[in-house]
């Protein structure tokens, strides 16, 4: 073991006690966090299936994993004699893998990535004898990485993508990230400027393939339910804040009054917070504000909810597994985390759909995508909360403006498809040559 991977080691098993304390304290409001337990540390008893050869994928939570679904049904489609596992680090990302995992009944094994003890990570890999690891987006641990170069696993990263900001983290840890970097078979980057920076680490070979992202198809009755919503909305506009991250909904509501019910009094305000487990206080929030909510999780039928929302200012959309049918159900959408400084969301799946979207300025996680949204007209940027409000009125009162860009949406998201395939190109062959080999 380097020095500096030792050193980070040492860090790793420091900060152990404090992540079980973390997730005790996260189980308060989710107790899922409470489940699982001895996946996380090393100590579980792991269900493998014996009667196939393992293609292990691992999604830390909800995008991770929707952008992982057309890889997976693809491989699932290439390989039918293979089996899966999906690993997650969040129960947001363990529910949405659930859904995927009921799709191929019987092939899909899911548990929580261990945190990075050389014992715990060596654990997993024992048990489950992957002939390939695929982690997705930003996923590089240097224990996690060590262990599957000792036991001969090759390791690729899929719809790679590495900030500024992020890169700028690495570079405090150069020896220990361009060891881990160096671990990886191949690295598949979003973008150019990724693949770029992904190899200042010391990634190679790193090829670009595009966004997965693109090629993720949402359910359509969810999205028939969200168009039924919106017709039944008759006159009134449906302005959609998705994905909003904490501080951001208070600001978007403050803006909303400051605007002034005289303007903006017929809109219907959904509100879709990004964590679950925020649901709760989110709500409280809305009603400090003087504005009642009406909750999806008290409606049997969305598609009719719209006329039960006629005195209701806000819908809060505390569900899991709907955003397409909240992104069909509005005229325009903002894409929260945003307006902070967290780097935003995706916004491809809102595009997809081919709802019309406002951003925050703080787009760092999505630059390529953000940028290139904005340039092709689906997307408007705005500088804080109260324009971001403007804008989202402004282009649900033009039906014109609306309808030019929905369509460059749809066009946008059609496109920018096909990294599906070109990632398969590289991964194919990796798991031919090691079924073979056994």
């Amino acid at each position: 073991m380097s020095l500096p991977r030792f050193a980070y080691t040492v860090l790793v098993w420091l900060v152990v006690p404090i992540a079980a304390l973390y997730l005790l304290w996260r189980s308060r409001r989710q107790p899922a966090y409470r489940a699982h337990w001895g996946e996380r540390f090393g100590w579980a008893r792991y269900t493998v299936p014996r009667d196939r050869p393992i293609i292990w994928i691992h999604a830390v939570s909800v995008g991770e994993t929707r952008a992982a679904e057309p890889l997976i049904s693809a491989l699932a489609r290439r390989f039918p004699q293979h089996g899966f596992l999906l690993t997650h680090m969040t129960p947001t990302g363990r529910a949405t893998g659930a859904e995927l995992a009921a799709r191929w009944s019987g092939r899909v094994t899911q548990a929580y990535l261990p945190y990075d003890m050389p014992f715990a990570v060596r654990r997993l890999l024992r048990a489950y004898a992957p002939v390939v690891g695929l982690g997705m987006e930003t996923e590089t641990w240097p224990n996690l990485l060590a262990e599957a170069r000792a036991a001969d696993l090759p390791m690729v990263l899929v719809n790679a993508r590495l900030s500024e900001r992020s890169l700028a983290k690495a570079k405090r840890m150069p020896r220990l990230m361009r060891e881990a970097a160096q671990s990886f078979t191949k690295v598949l980057a979003q973008t150019d400027a990724d693949a770029e920076r992904m190899r200042e680490v010391g990634a190679r070979p790193v090829e670009v393939i595009g966004n997965l992202k693109f090629d993720f198809t949402p359910d359509p009755a969810l999205v028939e339910r969200g168009r039924s919503f919106r017709a039944a909305a008759g006159g009134r506009k449906v302005l959609l804040f998705a994905t909003t991250r904490e501080g951001e909904e208070a600001m978007l509501l403050d803006a909303l009054a400051g605007a002034g019910d005289t303007s903006h009094g017929d809109a219907l305000v959904i509100m879709v917070p990004r964590h679950p487990q925020r649901f709760d206080d989110v709500a409280r929030l809305i009603e400090a504000r003087g504005r009642s909510v009406l909750r999806r999780s008290t409606l049997a039928d969305w598609s009719a909810a719209a006329s039960s929302a006629a005195s209701a200012p806000v819908v809060l959309g505390d569900s899991m597994g709907e955003m397409a049918m909240y992104y069909a159900s509005a005229h325009v959408a903002f894409v929260g985390g945003s307006l902070l400084p967290l780097g935003g969301h995706n916004l491809i799946e809102a595009c997809g759909v081919g709802v019309p979207v406002v951003v925050g300025p703080h787009t760092f996680n999505f630059a390529q995508a953000t940028d290139d949204a904005v340039g092709a007209g689906a997307v408007v940027r705005a500088e804080n909360a109260a324009s971001v409000v403007e804008a989202m009125w402004q282009i649900a009162s033009d039906a014109g403006r609306s309808a030019r860009m929905r369509e460059a949406a749809l066009r946008f998201a059609r496109q920018h498809r096909g990294a599906t395939d070109r990632a398969l190109a590289h991964i194919v062959p990796l798991v031919e040559a090691r079924t073979n080999s056994r």
